[in-house]
């Protein structure tokens, strides 16, 4: 008796819990929802991160330009001063 009172429970459990399973169809939906998202956002990662580093290099070179054209501004004033100074020797002598 206790047998058959199993049985009708299992039964009982199946219907009101039906198991589900994964099946190829589900996983191979996952895959392509996982694809997807891939070939999304790959593109946009790496362009973000080229602009990163493009933006790196550039701020870097506005540096050494700026310390160029400072040096270059002072270079330019030595080079008057040199110029003022032969001048004046220039009408001692």
């Amino acid at each position: 008796m206790s047998k058959s009172k199993t049985e009708l429970l299992d039964e009982v459990d199946l219907v009101l819990n039906p198991q589900k399973g994964v099946d190829l169809r589900y996983l191979f939906y996952i895959l392509l929802c996982i694809s997807f998202v891939c070939v999304v956002l790959f593109p946009k990662i790496y362009i973000q991160q080229q602009i990163y580093f493009k933006s790196r290099d550039i701020s870097k070179l506005k540096g050494e330009y700026d310390t160029l054209k400072e040096e270059n501004r002072l270079i330019n004033a030595s080079v008057e001063s040199i110029k003022f100074k032969n001048q004046i020797l220039d009408t001692m002598f």
